[in-house]
């Protein structure tokens, strides 16, 4: 299984957020010390906002934090959040499935239960528990 890039940066910005609760994090100061662009930035970090795993505030001392402890984020309803529309193999599209076995497929269940078995294991576990050890960020 392959996440986004788009879930990847999320998670990181996430994790990032969760090794220093007590501040906020300007989209700048992330898209730097990420090398990421500040546009491609400024979109997860919306979606974070609507999923509700971050609140943001304009202005002097403006910026992102979690809204709530990292120990009360599940991993897994992070990626279930970030990958939405995203589906794992194209015959999971409702919108645009155009494989020619999907009538006679017998693989579409395992990887339903595959990919059922991957969330259901970061569903167990926490950002707390895989946020950034405390290091000093340039």
């Amino acid at each position: 299984m392959r996440l986004t890039s788009f879930t990847d940066y999320g998670l990181r910005m996430l994790m990032r957020m969760a090794s220093a609760p007590e501040r906020a994090f300007s989209t700048a100061e992330l898209a730097e010390e990420f090398q990421l662009s500040r546009n491609h930035l400024a979109k997860i970090m919306q979606s974070l906002a609507r999923a509700g795993f971050v609140d943001t505030r304009r202005g002097g001392g403006g910026g992102a934090v979690l809204s709530r402890p990292a120990d009360q984020i599940r991993l897994g309803a992070v990626i279930r959040s970030l990958e939405e529309g995203q589906p794992l193999v194209e015959c999971f599209d409702s919108g645009g499935n155009a494989c020619t076995i999907d009538r006679c497929c017998r693989l579409k269940a395992r990887l339903r239960s595959a990919e059922a078995a991957f969330l259901a294991d970061l569903d167990r576990s926490t950002l707390a528990e895989v946020a950034l050890a405390p290091v000093p960020w340039v």
